[in-house]
């Protein structure tokens, strides 16, 4: 298989610069050793006007079947005979793509230590595969390099048989790319589609690969048309490695959206930030109330949503009344983090089989919610902006409709007890709102008035007679009266509870794992 990068330069800035950039001298031709066989890097032209780097990947047909057994097109084939006779030599794949990452790892990086400045700038590109599979031909070719800054995308079918073109064209396309681009960012688009184009891949996608996507497909695959595609393919459809890249390339997206950083979205929120003389004691007694709350709901199943680094989780194994703990965020990085304080991988079986981590948006309804006694929202909904409460509020108390749910969050009242905080600031810099408490009990009554609940209002912390306490705690209790949904439906708690059940008895077992 065979690919081609050119370029074109002037006596100040030579084509030759691009030697610099791949790190692979033009003078000389070059072997590099791969898990499937040789790749070679040569330059059929090389002048100050115009350089051409070609990357020549050989694949050994005994390595790729003694690899590839079980995995991708090696191990489980189009057609019976296909380890023996197939396309993998010739047309670009996922082979082509590990080679790439092999010989220009430092391109991809968009590292150049002799020139980083070139490194850096966009330069002028021609990209030349010449027998590219596309599953879903020369228009799904153009929908996915058209977006990314290509001046010109060609994708000319391959015939069948050029002597008789009544047998129509291959699944194999020409493709000719051509326009301005940064040489790290073309070179990750590559990585990333010629494998997806090609629908398949010669080796085990880990969880890893999730890593490896995100890394590649930074400042394009997050707003691309079509990244669910995209996603899907790259992990082989596996629906879990799928679910993950997506709900991280939407934080990425969120990030770029609001001019922040991912790691200040991504957050795993530190109770040691709350911004309060004696942080750790609040922090205990708002996790002493909710257990108690827990209690008196006598409940037995939790769920913990938008657990964080786990500490309420922690505390809930400490007390054997309750039998199934679930924790739940969005942040990746937070049940890792969970996850070490637990210390889930030495845990003993019995203590294991209570407690589980799983990752997902609280403002997606999720069937793996619901059936549960109670869920606790400590010190969350102030993380949301306040257009996307309503689908939290939907996705806990219209869809997982547990029969209790403990919300806490801060007393903005209460802010000017502390001489550290500059007056109008919010005690995290990633809170969206802080509420006074009447603020707090209008939007509890309300949302507890449309989904069938009681509410009960409980101070947290030292209550003072002006400001009151530092956190404000709700109790919202399921009712046997008719509540509504938020489509106005009239829904009564045993029409709901027999719902959740079917709800339950249908949940994929991927899902419930």
């Amino acid at each position: 298989m065979f690919l081609t990068i050119s370029t074109t330069g002037t006596a100040e800035k030579p084509a030759t610069d691009l030697g610099f950039l791949l790190h692979k001298h033009p003078g000389k031709a070059q072997a590099f050793s791969t898990s499937h066989g040789t790749a070679h890097v040569l330059y059929p032209e090389a002048s100050a006007e115009r350089c051409t780097a070609a990357l020549l990947l050989e694949v050994d047909p005994v390595a790729l079947v003694r690899r590839g057994r079980g995995k991708g097109r090696g191990g489980a084939p189009d057609a019976a005979l296909a380890q023996y006779v197939n396309d993998r030599p010739y047309a670009a794949s996922s082979l082509l793509a590990v080679a790439l990452a092999r010989v220009f790892k430092s391109a991809l990086h968009g590292t150049c230590a002799a020139m980083p400045e070139r490194a850096a700038a966009v330069m002028p590109l021609r990209i030349e595969v010449p027998a590219l599979p596309a599953r879903g031909g020369a228009e799904l070719v153009a929908r996915l390099f058209g977006p990314l800054g290509w001046t010109s995308v060609v994708a000319e079918p391959v015939a069948l048989d050029p002597e008789f073109p009544e047998w129509g064209d291959s699944r194999y396309v020409r493709l000719v790319l051509e326009g301005e681009l940064r040489l790290a960012d073309a070179l990750n688009q590559l990585y990333v589609l010629l494998p997806v184009l090609d629908d398949a891949k010669h080796y085990w996608v880990a969880p890893d690969e999730v890593d490896k996507l995100l890394r590649a497909g930074d400042g394009w695959l997050a707003d691309h048309p079509e990244q669910k595609l995209i996603t899907s393919r790259y992990l082989s459809r596996r629906w879990g490695l799928t679910r993950e890249a997506t709900e991280r390339l939407e934080l990425v997206r969120l990030a770029e959206a609001d001019g922040l950083d991912v790691e200040d979205v991504d957050n795993a929120v530190d109770e040691a930030t709350d911004t309060e003389e004696r942080p750790v004691p609040l922090a205990e007694r708002r996790r002493e109330a909710i257990l108690g709350a827990l209690r008196a709901a006598d409940a037995a199943r939790v769920l913990d949503l938008g657990c964080g680094q786990g500490q309420l989780v922690q505390a809930l194994l400490k007390d054997v009344r309750f039998t199934e703990i679930v924790g739940v965020d969005v942040s990746a990085r937070a049940l890792s983090v969970a996850a070490r304080r637990l210390r889930l991988d030495r845990m003993g079986e019995r203590q294991a089989a209570r407690v589980s981590l799983l990752q997902g948006s609280l403002t997606y309804t999720d069937k793996r919610l619901t059936g549960y006694d109670a869920a606790v929202l400590s010190e969350v909904i102030e993380h949301l902006d306040l257009p996307r409460l309503p689908a939290l509020e939907y996705a806990v108390f219209g869809s997982a409709r547990p029969r209790t749910v403990v919300v806490t969050t801060p007393n903005v009242e209460y802010n000017v007890r502390w001489e550290s905080l500059p007056a109008g600031h919010v005690r995290h810099h990633d809170h969206r709102f802080e509420w006074t408490r009447g603020e707090f009990r209008v939007w509890a009554a309300d949302v507890a008035g449309r989904y069938g609940y009681d509410v009960a209002f409980t101070p947290v912390g030292p209550d003072d007679p002006e400001v009151g306490a530092p956190t404000q705690m709700a109790v919202f209790t399921r009712t046997d009266e008719t509540g509504t949904d938020e489509t106005g439906t009239e829904q009564t708690r045993t029409d709901q509870t027999r719902t959740d059940q079917t709800r339950t008895d249908e949940t994929p077992k991927e899902d419930a794992a």
